[in-house]
């Protein structure tokens, strides 16, 4: 099937990307962060972090129509597509802004895939303002659908999801979980009876990620065993795609912000951007960075518009921004010289937040290794 002109990509797209950077900036969500965080810095030897974000700017955001951006029409939503949430999620990224907005889009897609009565409701949630957030991966974070160390029965869920991205800021969780007839899926307050929170203790300062443990916790049922598997593989390019686009925000925001650098730090009184060897990495990142962001973007109008060939474009621009993710994180580092390795810079923080990105739903190896296979 043809593409439509730029990826579908319009007047609607770029005025709402436009909002939503300018939201962003207003916000300074990264002098949140520094308070949010004081003393937690370091995953080792800091105070246990506490995962905060922002509410007054979640709320905002809710009442926007972001939370929703994705929630069919029927459920209470904008029923946008994938297009319209990269342009959304690249902001994000390039503001590397905490929110449980990522992760909520991560579920509406899977409940929407779902395409159930019981998954409608828990997507009425979602446009009422709740948040979500994925438990889908075992202990051994296979992206497979059968990954889940989660079992349900009559009792109720029992087991434990690991690898839970933004468990702090989540209201309720989309569960894989097997029973007698294969995986399903099922939806379950984060604050229920029989559920178990542990955080982890990561490199990334602006997100957090957790486990859970059930024990015979009641939970709803909203894709049964013979949906449920198929659900989270026809989400899975949607899952990718999202990530991708959050990393592509990330990096433009590291070529920005090094190349600026570049022209105002003198060294042998010239700026170092007139060096060859602080000029060229740059140009690689600038080249690395339009790359992913072309893939992202012909990942997201393949999800919208030609469901056959999601499943390769979303594995392609997953694969190209993992390696941009590290190249652009590790040049921006470096070229910022000593500075860029001490707390009091952003430029850390973007890297931290890049390399958790990389790996999240799997890095670049994995998915060409993924894409071989299809050959």
């Amino acid at each position: 099937m043809a593409q439509p002109r730029d990826f579908g990509f319009g007047e609607e797209q770029q005025m709402l990307k436009d909002a939503s950077r300018k939201f962003m900036e207003d916000k300074q969500p990264l002098v949140t962060l520094r308070k949010q965080i004081a003393g937690s810095e370091d995953p080792y030897l800091g105070k246990e972090r506490t995962g905060g974000f922002d509410q007054a700017a979640w709320k905002e955001m809710v009442q926007l129509g972001w939370s929703a951006l994705a929630v069919p029409e029927k459920d209470g939503g904008a029923g946008m597509d994938l297009v319209t949430a990269v342009a959304v999620m690249e902001e994000i990224g390039r503001s590397a802004m905490p929110t449980p907005l990522t992760s909520t889009l991560h579920a509406t897609f899977v409940l929407r895939e779902a395409g159930t009565v019981e998954a409608s409701a828990w997507l009425r949630k979602i446009a009422q303002g709740k948040s979500a957030t994925l438990a889908i991966f075992g202990a051994d974070g296979s992206l497979g659908s059968d990954s889940t160390d989660v079992a349900a029965d009559e009792q109720g869920l029992t087991g434990t999801s690991y690898f839970i991205q933004d468990l702090q800021k989540a209201d309720f969780l989309v569960v894989a979980a097997v029973n007698a007839d294969g995986v399903g899926l099922y939806c379950i307050e984060t604050e229920g009876e029989g559920v178990t929170r542990e955080f982890d203790r990561i490199v990334d300062l602006t997100r957090d990620q957790g486990r859970v443990s059930f024990s015979a916790a009641e939970a709803d049922c909203v894709a049964p065993a013979n949906l449920g598997a198929q659900a989270l593989h026809k989400a899975m390019p949607a899952l990718l795609t999202l990530v991708a686009a959050d990393i592509a925000g990330g990096c433009e925001w590291l070529l920005q912000t090094t190349a600026e650098y570049a022209r105002i730090r003198t060294q042998f009184d010239r700026p170092i951007g007139f060096f060859q060897a602080v000029k060229h990495p740059i140009v690689n990142m600038m080249i690395a960075t339009d790359e992913t962001r072309s893939l992202v973007y012909n990942a997201a109008c393949a999800y919208d518009t030609d469901p056959d060939d999601a499943d390769r474009c979303a594995r392609l621009a997953k694969s190209s921004a993992s390696d941009t993710a590290e190249f652009c994180a590790n040049r921006g580092t470096q070229l910022h010289g000593g500075i860029g390795f001490t707390w009091e810079a952003d430029v850390q923080i973007y890297h931290k937040r890049q390399i958790h990105s990389q790996y999240l739903f799997g890095d670049g190896v994995w998915h060409r290794q993924k894409l071989a296979e299809q050959l």
